[in-house]
Formats: structure tokens, sequence, C-alpha cells
């Protein structure tokens, strides 16, 4: 045998190890999930939350921690993909969420509540109108089909590794089930080879859409001048730059679109906006939005039962004006940057193959060596070491992403970023042998 076929064996070996232990630790989860695919296909009703052999299932959440079925205890370090910044149960939500309840649920009219939310996303995120949806997938389905009914075009220019979405998903080829609009993807942070696909689809381009730092994607950020020349190009062939800010708009007070000077024409929402409730939204240019004025004869039509629903109203207006303040903000993202580059650090000092991207409060590992600035690079993870990396994390108690990504939450401190410090530093120590024989 080669030297890389005995390191792959190894790899396969811990790999099958931690598996096994995996599966001996949780027997109520391995029931629950057996149980489950009576009734739903593969037991699942959310594709990213199923992983290999079976996944976990929390039964209750408190602060930043998490309990299993099987009474294993977790700090969440995943932080419902960027969703839950506020943990679990935070109070001023919860009072909020009650103080709402106790008035009625869904009343089948405008409230009190949403004119005041509206405004102060609009500040907030400097935005002239806003709507509001119930996700980031609807969000994004609106401001796509607006940008279709205002410029009279079909295409929309997208992104390798870009995910806007169930249905505007472009990850390893796409999906089956993508909206059926003409995309035309582009290759993400390559100004060169995105402006030759302008030149060439521009007449019949709608949209230019993507994240200014791609989430699902391995929290990849779009360099400032790619950023640019997107502005630059949108305004020259008559389309809408749209950026989706679901993820990224945690990242500084005002979004990413701030930090960079970027004015989109639209900028799409959701996630942790609505303070843990179901929600979305879509917003920008006061020309663009008005387009959806019921009182104009030429209005737009945008329904949505619970687009306004006076939970999400309640829970995301006390959650961006009593919690995550522009101070709260800077200093979460402050906290993710110092972690980041601690464990960045502790990659190098190992000399292993192993690097976190991402920026402030979102990051993600990747298992290679060179720069991770695309999703090509990206591709070129072993993945079987980000496999372990995930087993051995969930051994020692810290919940992420299957694929390695992780989002800080607010109440997770400096304790429980030196305990994932100490458990990459474990991993990279007890792991040695493989990763000298990868990468």
């Amino acid at each position: 045998m080669t030297q890389t076929v005995l390191a792959n064996a190894d790899l396969d070996a811990a790999l099958a190890e931690a598996r096994q232990a995996y599966v001996a630790r949780n027997p109520r989860s391995l029931a629950r999930f057996v149980e489950a695919t009576t009734a739903m296909p593969g037991g699942n009703t959310r594709t990213v939350l199923h992983y290999d052999p079976f996944p976990l299932a929390m039964a209750r959440g408190e602060g930043c921690r998490l309990w299993d079925l099987d009474g294993a205890e977790y700090v969440d370090f995943l932080g419902e993909y960027t969703a839950g910044l506020y943990g679990h149960s935070n109070p001023v939500i919860r009072a909020a969420i009650d103080r709402a309840l106790d008035q009625g649920i869904s009343f089948g009219a405008s409230n009190a509540t949403e004119a005041r939310f509206a405004a102060v996303v609009c500040a907030r995120f400097g935005l002239d109108r806003v709507r509001f949806t119930n996700s980031g997938t609807e969000a994004n389905l609106m401001a796509l089909a607006t940008a279709c009914a205002v410029t009279g075009r079909r295409g929309v220019l997208v992104f390798r590794g870009g995910y806007h979405g169930g249905v505007f998903t472009f990850a390893g080829g796409g999906s089956p089930i993508n909206a059926p609009f003409d995309f035309v993807v582009a290759p993400y942070n390559d100004i060169e080879g995105t402006l030759a696909l302008v030149d060439r689809h521009g007449a019949s381009l709608a949209a230019i859409i993507l994240e200014p730092m791609q989430g699902s994607g391995g929290c990849l950020p779009a360099d400032p001048a790619f950023l640019a020349a997107l502005r630059d190009a949108a305004s020259r062939i008559g389309a809408l730059l749209i950026l989706d800010e679901v993820m990224t708009s945690r990242l500084a007070p005002g979004g990413l679109a701030s930090v960079h000077g970027i004015k989109p024409d639209l900028t799409t929402l959701g996630k942790y906006i609505g303070g843990g409730m179901s929600f979305g939204a879509f917003g920008g240019r006061a020309e663009l939005m008005d387009r959806f004025d019921p009182r104009r004869p030429d209005a737009f039509p945008h329904a949505g039962t619970f687009n306004n629903n006076v939970l999400t109203m309640s829970a995301g207006l006390v959650g961006l004006t009593s919690i995550y303040t522009a101070d709260a903000a800077a200093e979460l993202n402050a906290r993710g940057e110092a972690l980041r580059q601690r464990l960045n650090a502790l990659c190098q000092a190992a000399s292993a193959p192993v690097q976190f991207t991402g920026i402030g409060s979102m990051l993600a590992v990747h298992t290679q060596r060179g720069p991770v600035r695309t999703p090509a690079d990206a591709a070129r993870d072993d993945a079987k070491l980000k496999e372990l990396f995930f087993f051995d994390l969930l051994a020692q108690g810290l919940w992420l992403a299957r694929r390695g990504m992780m989002a800080l939450s607010l109440p997770i401190g400096q304790p429980e970023c030196d305990r994932l410090a100490a458990a990459v530093e474990e991993f990279l120590s007890a792991r040695r042998s493989l990763l000298a024989g990868q990468g």
C-alpha cells in the first residue's frame, strides 16, 4: 500500500469508530428516527437536518445549550443556522410573545405593531420601504418576481455555491426543484468571469442576486471589488442588484451592505430578525417597493396570511430595539472575529490541514490548507475529515452543522468560546496522525 492509501484506510477506520460510538450514545434519537420514517420521507421535513447514520433529536434548549432525547447536553454553536441569534427562550422576547398571545394570535387585519417594526427594520438596514414575508425563501422569491415584473425580463444572474432558500440553491450543479426563472450561474468572487456573462446575457437579466458572504456555501466573504463590480454592472444593464442578507445582516449593525458601502436596489432579510419566529422581508428603493402600494390602480399584489402575524411583529420589534442593538451587534461580531482567529492560530500551530473562514459571528471549518475564497476552493475539502470533526465535537458536547458551519448566539460568552477552542485543540492533537496523512 502507498502512504496515501494507508492514511485513507486509517481515516476510514477512525470515522467508522466515531460513528459506532455515536450510535451507542444515542438510542432514543435512533428510535425517534425510525418511527419518523413511517410518516415523513426519510423521517425528515427539513433536508439540512439529516445526516448519516441518523440525526440527533433535541428535547429542549435554554440559553446557548441544548439537550437531546438521550439527556446529553451541548453548547449550541449552530445557532439555528444564524436564526437563533437570541438563544433559546430569551426572557425579553418570551415576555413580548406572551403579551401578544394575551391579545389574540391572528387578527386577519392590520395591527398596532407592524408599522413600528417596519420603521425599525428600514432604519436599521437602509431601506426606503419594506414588506414582510414568512421566510427568507419567500423574501427572495418576491424580490426576484419584483425584478422580473419591473424590467420585463426573466433572466437572473446567480452564483455557484449560492443559497437563497429551498427553491434557490446553486451548490453542486443546482437543484431539480429550483424555481423556474432563467438562471445564469456565474463564478463567485471572479470579476472577469462574471462580467463576461453579464456582457453575454445582460439584455435578458432582470436581476443579479448574491449573498455578500455565502453562508451555506462555507462562510465565503465576497471581495469588496467584486461587490462593487456587480453594482456597476447591474446599473449598466438595467438590472436590479439584490443583496441576500438573510444571514449576513447580523454581521454588522446595518448588515454587510453598510460595511462595504454598497447600495443594492433590493435587500432580502430573514432568520433572526423575527426574534425567533418565522420571518422574512424584502425592501429597498421606494420607486420599486411602492409598486406594492394597494392604493395604486396598477399595484402588484402581495399575499401571505401570516406576513404581519403578531408573534413575529412583537418578537422582532423588541429584539432589534432592546436586545440586538448596534452596540450588541458590534460586540458579538468582535467576539466571533477573535474566536475565528484563535481557532486558525491553533490549526497553524499544529500544521494541520484545517482552517476556519467567515466574518464576525459566522464561521465554517474547511479541511484543507490552501486559500478558500470560492465554492470551487471549498469543494476541495476532505469530506471524511470534516465528518470526523463533526462527530468528535459532538462527543465533546458541542453542537454544530454537519457541514461545519457555526454561528454564535448572544448567550455565548468567553467560557463557551474557550470550550470550543479546547475541543478543536483536542481534535488536532488526538487526530494528529490522520491529519498529517491528509492535505
